[in-house]
């Protein structure tokens, strides 16, 4: 975004080439300020925004200092403006998001005003990842399946996403097939420095999706929020975030040549837990850090919300130049990369100590102490040796149910069960591999662990061995150049011949679209009760995320992924078992077989070129026939379908006017629901299964829809009636009111015990407005945007909570819900509060930010809230009705 003509900071305005005035940077160094050289790279990002980006309203001189002084002001939980780049999203939580535009544009229509002014204002592009599924896999024609599947599946999304690639002019969407979101993000978005509208600038990013971080490997500052943050920050607003501590992470040291970045991410991740990071920015520093490709980077970049973090951010240097010249990038603009970054003091050498910041904390790895590792059974920080794999896996089948116990009584735990495939018969036990996916682009990003993979699967054709044919095997990639670079080479033949044929482009396994096992092999695993395992090589691996019936999972590299396939089971020491015997009948073990990180690199040189990928990305947008011949409407205006039930015009901007309504108190309001502490965005807003017996499901039944149809809320998102429904439909949901576990609440009216929507409905029906209760970390746990919008829907005017996780706070802020606070000391029980009262809160008509306002109840008590609208520009949301309001009629204005 270019800089405001009313910038206080314009002096410091230079050309970035004199011969060329018109192409000019404001320089960082002309503030002549000692602490702008003692701040870590990533605060140096922050700090940019501001100063480009200061218009003293959304942006002022203040939050400028406050970033400036970040040694002193990180412990305080100052909050900051920081206005991205860009967004980036995928299609699970891009859906809702143009369908809040296209309301948008209706809106604005409505008031008379343009509805084309409705455009994101920063570059957003979103890729479509996320929907398809291995229904097919070793099998020639397994792509193209599943791919004809996954149209079938979504069409009607894709319609919808079509139009929108049409309607508006500053969102470009990838089509379906063509890779992983945060790896086409790498590969091909990342501009890691902006040219635009005569200013340079450092390329920066939010998305709506956690793993956003991967781009940090490459240098470009960015991390995942919610719809809702995502949304604002298209329309042009920034993001209000708490600035941030920065835990400097240094690496040095040169891990040993059998070592993966896989190997060295699951040892990051593990260590990180254990130091904790949450909330804060990592950045890595020291000696070790050019020892890292930018793929090894991006890798350990990517895990970032595994370790806890909100960035895991490697400032750019030469090897990231490099990269970007390997990935067909334009060599003039690598030119103008290099020269702004050194003049603004953001380009590192991980060698020069004396460009080392000032860190809130240090950590160290040596990366000589690195080894062949994998994470599970069931989260990702739990690293485990390979050398110990199998004691470990055995330590857990008898350990107490939990994150590292199964609970198995020890007489069974050599349980067998035979079973029939494809007509020879083989034996299922515990910690069989049923499951073995080279996946997600946490790996696939890589090249060096994707050629690791077909160096290993060659050499193991070549001696002999196989996979069993009823363990699922699958290839996805995050992109087309790794199939490109794949074939090659040479190897994609031999990753063929044992099982791992590409079988789609996107996430697939990764986030548990694995697909069905083998009806065999599940009434195998049913009938022993047996711990199947899937291997994988993705970065997440919660019980159930993966598949139902693999209750261990295991993250791993690509070559280990093939490796455990191999063998066919996780109860098997490398160093000590065979991982197979070949045609001789002889042993082969797996340092017989594993590539040295020489020979791969040999490999990598050769075959990893610049045209493989200019030649993917140039087509990128036509390469998908099915795509290209998807008919959608091409108006600029929406033309909704009353009988869809996964997209919808939602209800947020009916009755909105042209002229600003002045905020209204809140009279005689009900208490919808009474919680305690740590109500979390899943209770709020789940994303799972729609129950057969919740008025979601009564919604798509009268529809027509039978049970097998209602698929997730999660994929729903398009549709408000859904979401609505959804809303506090967590079974787990704790209500005081009812003192269980359940997703209902009492009408207090009738007190009737209802589903938390139909009471609302009978509340919003009788004009009657509502409150929430709520203790500690109110809206902790995942940025959810439906979180904010469903109780909007359902008639909440204000939420009253001991405290709020910051997200959400800005969520609902976002939708023009009041977040009151409880002053210290007082507590709901403390103030005698039931939930059963009616509350009045006087709005006035000066408001402040943090103000005090008074709540009064028909009990005749009296207390004093905080109104946590903490800026200025948080007070001018509230009194448009939200964000998406102010929006709209700052579009309608002539």
């Amino acid at each position: 975004m270019s800089a405001s003509m009313n910038n206080p900071f314009q002096h410091i305005v230079d050309p970035l080439d004199p011969t060329d005035p018109k192409k000019r940077f404001y320089n960082l160094s002309k503030l002549g300020d000692p602490r702008y050289d003692r701040l870590p790279f990533s605060i140096r990002v922050l700090l940019e925004s501001a100063v480009r980006n200061c218009d003293e309203f959304l942006v002022k001189s203040s939050d400028v200092e406050s970033i400036l002084n970040w040694k002193q002001t990180q412990s305080q939980s100052v909050e900051v403006p920081f206005r991205p780049a860009r967004v980036i999203l995928q299609d699970f939580t891009g859906v809702p998001a143009v369908v809040d535009f296209a309301a948008m544009r209706d809106a604005v229509m409505k008031l008379g005003g343009d509805p084309e002014k409705i455009n994101p204002v920063c570059p957003a592009d979103l890729v479509i990842d996320h929907s398809i599924q291995v229904d097919f896999n070793r099998k020639s024609d397994s792509l193209q399946k599943n791919q004809d599947l996954e149209f079938d599946r979504n069409r009607e999304r894709f319609q919808f996403l079509k139009w929108g690639s049409k309607a508006f002019r500053n969102m470009r969407i990838i089509p379906p097939g063509s890779g992983i979101v945060h790896q086409v993000n790498l590969e091909y978005l990342a501009r890691v420095v902006f040219n635009y509208d005569g200013y340079f600038y450092p390329d920066s990013l939010v998305g709506t999706d956690s793993h956003t971080t991967m781009i940090d490997g490459l240098g470009v500052l960015g991390w995942g929020v919610g719809g809702i943050e995502a949304e604002a920050v298209m329309l042009g607003q920034p993001i209000s975030m708490v600035l941030p501590e920065v835990v400097g992470y240094k690496l040095s040291g040169t891990p040993d040549q059998f070592i993966t970045s896989t190997d060295i991410v699951l040892t990051v991740t593990k260590h990180l837990r254990q130091v904790g990071v949450v909330g804060k920015f990592v950045e890595f520093f020291g000696p070790g850090v050019s020892q890292l490709s930018i793929a090894d980077r991006a890798t350990i970049a990517n895990m970032c919300p595994e370790y806890g973090a909100t960035a895991a951010f490697f400032p750019v240097d030469d090897v990231s130049i490099q990269y970007l010249e390997q990935t067909g990038r334009d060599a003039k603009k690598l030119l103008y990369i290099t020269k702004y970054l050194k003049a603004v003091a953001m380009f590192r050498d991980y060698n020069n100590v004396s460009q080392d910041p000032d860190f809130t904390q240090i950590v160290e790895l040596d990366l000589t102490t690195v080894v062949p590792c994998c994470s599970g059974p069931k989260r990702p920080q739990d690293r485990i040796a390979v050398s110990n794999m199998k004691q470990d896996f055995e330590t857990c089948l008898g350990a107490k149910q939990g994150f590292k116990g199964f609970q198995v009584a020890p007489e069974r735990h050599s349980t067998a069960v035979p079973f029939q495939f494809n007509g020879k018969e083989y034996t299922l036990n515990h910690g069989s591999v049923v499951i073995a996916a080279i996946t997600s682009c946490t790996n696939t990003s890589n090249p060096s662990v994707m050629l690791g993979a077909g160096l290993l699967a060659k050499k193991a054709i070549e001696c002999g061995l196989s996979v069993k044919p009823y363990i699922k095997t699958s290839l996805s990639p995050g992109s087309g150049v790794v199939t490109y670079y794949l074939k090659e080479s040479g190897v994609m033949d031999y990753l063929f011949q044992l099982g791992f044929e590409v079988v789609g482009y996107g996430c697939m396994t990764c986030i548990g679209n694995s697909g069905p096992l083998p009806e065999p092999v599940v009434e195998a695993i049913t009938q022993g009760d047996l711990v199947a395992s899937g291997v994988l090589s993705g970065n997440r691996n919660f019980e159930g995320r993966v598949h139902p019936n693999t209750r261990a999972n295991y993250l791993a590299s690509p070559p280990l992924v093939i490796a455990y396939a191999i063998a066919g089971t996780v109860r098997i020491d490398f160093e000590k078992d065979p991982i197979g015997i070949n045609s001789e009948g002889k042993e082969v073990f797996l340092r017989d077989i594993w590539p040295t990180r020489e020979e791969i690199q040999a490999v990598e040189r050769i075959f990893v070129i610049p045209t493989m990928f200019k030649e993917v990305y140039e087509k990128i947008e036509q390469v998908n026939e099915r795509w290209n011949a998807l008919v959608a409407p091409s108006d600029k205006l929406y033309t909704w379908d009353p009988k869809s039930t996964y997209i919808k015009s939602p209800p947020f901007f009916h009755g909105l006017t042209k002229k600003l309504q002045p905020p209204k108190s809140i009279h005689d309001a009900y208490v919808l629901l009474n919680f305690g502490d740590s109500v979390t965005t899943d209770h709020i807003s789940p994303a799972g299964n729609i129950a057969r017996n919740s008025s979601a499901a009564r919604y798509l039944t009268d529809r027509g829809l039978s049970p097998r149809d209602y698929n997730s809320y999660g994929s729903r998102r398009g549709n408000d009636a859904v979401m609505a429904r959804g809303t506090f439909a967590n079974i787990r949901l704790f209500n005081k009111f009812l003192n269980k576990q359940a997703p209902q609440t009492v009408h207090l009216p009738t007190e009737e015990t209802l589903d938390v929507f139909d009471a609302a409905e009978r509340y919003q029906q009788s004009g009657v407005p509502l409150l929430i209760l709520a203790g500690k970390e109110y809206g902790s746990g995942s940025s959810r945007d439906w979180a904010a919008k469903g109780p909007f829907l359902l008639g909440i005017k204000a939420v009253v909570a001991e405290s709020y996780e910051r997200i959400h706070r800005s969520n609902l802020v976002g939708m023009g819900v009041i977040p009151l606070e409880y002053l210290a000391g007082d507590t709901a029980d403390s103030l005698g509060l039931t939930g059963r009262e009616r509350y009045t809160i006087i709005i006035p008509e000066q408001l402040t930010p943090r103000m005090l306002v008074e709540v009064k109840l028909d009990t005749g008590k009296t207390f004093q809230v905080r109104m946590r609208f903490d800026t200025d520009v948080e007070l001018t949301y509230f009194q448009h009705g939200g964000i998406l309001n102010y929006m709209i009629r700052k579009m309608s204005e002539n």
